[in-house]
Order: structure tokens, then C-alpha cells, then sequence
């Protein structure tokens, strides 16, 4: 059963009229309503906006042609709303033809909630997905929540958005509602001033959208996994003189990359750096220290990224692009606008390498040590869930270092074989990983052995599941239940477990002992959960105190 504190009716009619209110903004003009009960709430808010034509028709079949007719003339995307149950299903061969003919519409198709879903509630099918590849995007935000209120404009925006891509078409928000029906809306979310709340544009030289924004003086350039042009990404920060916030596995490093930024951004340089724009490549990097500092700024946001992915989880994207921009040819970069996120960044990355002195081996430690030591051209393969955040944090930036992680769907699943797979290419690999996931792809070691490739697999062996130390689990329960729910030891000798596949390991107790050197072989370096929580803690204050200083 769903829980429905917060709902109310009031709520989904403020919900509904904050979508017609975006699409309006977006450029709506018309839409097609076709009586029915579940459907209520977005067709009171249809009628009440005399902005919007609504055209009634009794056939959905028929409503959702006329529709397309109206769309295909105009040029213009048209909303169609319809109740749940079969009347969603006479929406289909308009689908399949506004998805041939490239016709926008947005098909809004009432629901009923979770709740009365699989139970045998009457005129309720499976509404999910029911229109396959006709379209272009598919969505069920779920019942209206008022904790959600931010992201309702930028689901309006972003169903406009991507009805009128490149190639347009039909799109389907699947929309359940709740009753009673009938509310009252209330004041609705603000808007991004007079116009869309997200726009899709191609790239290039788009001064009246983007040269306002290129040409800020206080701007950041972060790049994450699934940068399409590592390069052109680095390229643009150094035309703008703006700091590079990079993912080691984006594969964007240039002049004005700042390494261990997560870090950098626990002290107060944060509250003084805050930028006036933010161009986003791809994903977010790991850090939640990045996507907490950007939440509190307040910035233009404008992210790149390829046709048919939409990275914006935080749903702030003011413009999404296709392709690097231009910068302006009257954009002066402001000097000491980088060069004070370089010093920071060097006062801090001293900072560090002090304090790990005194730690004679250490999870922070190893992931520094690889950074800087494996040599031209190699690849390090790095895991979730804090391997690959030790190499974000505390690695250090290099042009000829590439870093691989899946980090797609952040699973520590299949770890080890990607690491294989990365070394059949030829170049010397190394794999960081933490022993839980090694032990969740031991089977990527089968055959390892006479594969005859230059691999170094160094596993961070805490007995356990590290990362989840660092959460509030760690302190809210007893030990015991933590260990045994969370902290997971396994007690395993995992130098044994690669031996017996035929691969040569040892257990080490010195940086040093991670030197690359050709071959296949397994390092176990041990480590304790709780002194890393404790070292990455004293790491931050080292950052702070420096800065300080």
C-alpha cells in the first residue's frame, strides 16, 4: 500500500497545473481531452488556463488523430489526455504514426495509483510502457508528492523537450491519480523566469541562449562518466578559464583540471568559489560533497549531452546541449578566478600527502600511490563503491593515465572480468577493488592465468563492506547488527583464492609493494573499516587546516 501522508487532492490539481503551466511556457497552444473519471485532475487544469485551446472529442482513437493532425500542421507539440484502462490502448496507432511521420504529441494517460495496481481493480491495465518503441520517452512520476514540488516543472519541460528533439515524436506520461478527484490548486512551484524550465538545443554558437552564460566570469566545468568528447570538454574549460572538475573515468584533463576536489570542497573555499555557471558533461562524478555544494549555489546550470540521454538527477539543467559550445570571441577569462582554485587545490593535495606519511599503508594511500605511478598509457580499473571514490578524492590528475569504471549502474558487479577485458587490449592495466566485489566476480579469475596479459589486481581487503562505515548505519545500530547486516565479514583468504586459480598473489604491507611491473598477479593489501572512517576524517581536517593557513 502506498503511503498517501502529504497527499491530497489539492496537491494533484497544483500538480497538474503546474505541468499545464510549463507546457505553456514551452509553447502549448492546443490540446485534446477525451471525457473520462480518472482523468479528472489534468483536465480541470486543461479548461481552467484560457491560454490553451481544449478541443473535447468522445473517441479517444479519433481525439488522439485529430491531435495529430493539429501537431503535424502546427509544428507544435499537442497534449492528449485520456482515462485509464482500454481508453489508453486507443492511443496507439497515433502513436505508431506520429512516431513514423515524426509528429510531436505528448500523450497524457491517466492511471490508477499503485495501490489498486495487480489487485483486480475495475478499467485498470498495464499501462506501463504499453506503446513499446513508438516513443520517444516514457515516464510514471507517480502520485503527486508536495515534498517533490521541484522536480514537477522539469518533468513538464523535459516531456516538451523531448517530444520536439531532433527527430520528434509522440512521448507518454503515464500519470496516476488518487481520489477524490477534485482539488483546488494552490500556488504553484516557481518557474525559470518567463520561459521553459529546461531547454534541448543543438550546440555551436547559440549567442541569445548561451553567450550570456559563456561569457560569466565565475564559472566550473565538471565532467563525468559518458563525456562524449573528453577533449573538446577540456578544451572548453581552458578557453574559459574556468576550473575542470573531472571524474578520473570522464577522461577530460587539461590545464585547468583540479584534482582532489572533494576535498577541496569540505573546507570553506566552498562557500567563497560558488559559481555563476555550471556546465555539466555526462554523468556526476561520485561525490556527494560536488552534487551537495552545487545544490546550495546558485548558478545556471547547462549540461551536454548526447541525443536521447538526459543526465540531470538534481532536475536543474536550464539548457541541455548536444554538442560542445562555441565560446564567445569577446569571453576574457578571468585569471584569478582558476588560479585561485589551483592554489587551494595544491595547498590541499600537500596537505594530504602529509598526513598520509604517517599511515604506513592505507586505502587513501593506495589510491594516491597508483594515480602517480603507473606508468604512460596504462589503465586502472577502478570498483564501487570506495575504490573509485579514493581515486576521485585523493588520485591525482593525469593526461596519460585512463581510468575505467562501471559506473553505468555503480554496481560492483562483474569487476574483475571488466578488468580482464581492459587488459586484452594491450595496454598495462591495474584494477583497484575492494574484497567484497572481488569475491562477487572471483569467477573472472577462471582462466586468468594463460590469458598472458599485463595485469595488476591490488584488492583493499577490510573484511567486508567498507563504504557502508561510512553511512549512518554504522553509528544508528549495535555492532553486532551492523556487522552482521551490513559490515559483512567474510573471513576469507582471498591471497588462497587467486592461488587457486593459478594466479600468483601475496599480501602486502607497503605502497611501494604496488610497483606496476608486466605479468598477471593478485596484491591483497589489508586494512581496518574503522581506521579508514577515521583517517578520511583527519584527511578533511588536513584540507581544512591548510586552507586556514
Amino acid at each position: 500500500m502506498n503511503d498517501t501522508a502529504g497527499w491530497s487532492p489539492d496537491v494533484q490539481a497544483t500538480f497538474c497545473a503546474t505541468l499545464v503551466d510549463e507546457w505553456v511556457r514551452c509553447g502549448l497552444t492546443d490540446a485534446v481531452v477525451c471525457p473520462g473519471s480518472r482523468s479528472t485532475p489534468l483536465t480541470l487544469a486543461l479548461a481552467s488556463d484560457d491560454r490553451v485551446r481544449t478541443h473535447v472529442h468522445h473517441d479517444e482513437r479519433s481525439g488522439s488523430f485529430l491531435a495529430l493532425g493539429l501537431a503535424a500542421t502546427s509544428g507544435r507539440p499537442v497534449v492528449v489526455v485520456t482515462t485509464s484502462g482500454t481508453a489508453v490502448v486507443q492511443l496507439h496507432a497515433a502513436a505508431v504514426e506520429a512516431d513514423l511521420a515524426g509528429v510531436p504529441l505528448i500523450l497524457c494517460t491517466a492511471d490508477r495509483p499503485p495501490e489498486l495496481r495487480d489487485v483486480a481493480a475495475p478499467q485498470t491495465v498495464d499501462q506501463t510502457h504499453l506503446f513499446g518503441r513508438a516513443v520517444r520517452f516514457f515516464t510514471d512520476p507517480g502520485v503527486a508528492d508536495p515534498t517533490q514540488s521541484s522536480t514537477w516543472r522539469s518533468l513538464a519541460a523535459r516531456t516538451w523537450a523531448e517530444a520536439t528533439a531532433e527527430w520528434p515524436g509522440p512521448v507518454q506520461l503515464n500519470l496516476p491519480f488518487r481520489e477524490p478527484l477534485v482539488g483546488r490548486a494552490g500556488e504553484l512551484p516557481p518557474g525559470r523566469g518567463d520561459g521553459p524550465w529546461h531547454q534541448r538545443l543543438a550546440a555551436g554558437r547559440l549567442a541569445p541562449v548561451l553567450d550570456p552564460a559563456l561569457c560569466a566570469s565565475r564559472g566550473v566545468v565538471i565532467a563525468g562518466r559518458g563525456t562524449d568528447d573528453p577533449a573538446a570538454v577540456a578544451a572548453l574549460a581552458e578557453d574559459l578559464g574556468w576550473p575542470l572538475l573531472a571524474d578520473p573515468s570522464s577522461g577530460c584533463s587539461g590545464d585547468t583540471s583540479i584534482a582532489g576536489f572533494d576535498p577541496l570542497l569540505r573546507t570553506g573555499f566552498a562557500e567563497r568559489a560558488r559559481p555563476d555557471v555550471v556546465i555539466r558533461a555526462g554523468g556526476m562524478p561520485a561525490s556527494k560533497v560536488l552534487a551537495q555544494w552545487l545544490d546550495g549555489c546558485e548558478h545556471q546550470d547547462l549540461v551536454i549531452a548526447a541525443a536521447g540521454w538526459w543526465p540531470d538527477p538534481s532536475h536543474t539543467a536550464a539548457v541541455l546541449l548536444d554538442a560542445v559550445p562555441t565560446v564567445p570571441d569577446d569571453h576574457e577569462p578571468v585569471e584569478e578566478w582558476v588560479e585561485a582554485w589551483k592554489v587551494a587545490a595544491q595547498a590541499v593535495g600537500a596537505a594530504i600527502d602529509e598526513e598520509l606519511a604517517g599511515v604506513p599503508l592505507s586505502e587513501p594511500a593506495v589510491a594516491r600511490y597508483l594515480t602517480r605511478t603507473l606508468p604512460a598509457g596504462a589503465v586502472l580499473v577502478t570498483s564501487s563503491s570506495m575504490p573509485v571514490r579514493d581515486v576521485e578524492w585523493f588520485g591525482v590528475t593525469r593526461r596519460d593515465l585512463r581510468v575505467v569504471a562501471n559506473r553505468g549502474a555503480n554496481g560492483i558487479d562483474g569487476v574483475v572480468s571488466t578488468a580482464v577485458g581492459a587488459a586484452l587490449v594491450g595496454a598495462p592495466t591495474a584494477l583497484l577493488i575492494g574484497d567484497v566485489a572481488f569475491l562477487h566476480d572471483s569467477n573472472g579469475l577462471l582462466g586468468l592465468a594463460d590469458r598472458d596479459v599485463d595485469l595488476t589486481i591490488v584488492v583493499l581487503d577490510n573484511d567486508g563492506g567498507g563504504i557502508f562505515s561510512f553511512l549512518p548505519q554504522r553509528t544508528e545500530l549495535a555492532p553486532d547488527r551492523f556487522e552482521r547486516l551490513f559490515g559483512t565479514p567474510h573471513g576469507l583468504d582471498l591471497v588462497a583464492l587467486a592461488r587457486a586459480h593459478g594466479v600468483e598473489a601475496e599480501r602486502v604491507d607497503a605502497v611501494e609493494q604496488l610497483a606496476w611491473r608486466p605479468g598477471t598477479r593478485v596484491l591483497v593489501v589489508p586494512t581496518d573499516r574503522d581506521d579508514n572512517v577515521t583517517l578520511h576524517g583527519r584527511l578533511a581536517d588536513a584540507a581544512t587546516e591548510a586552507l586556514r593557513a
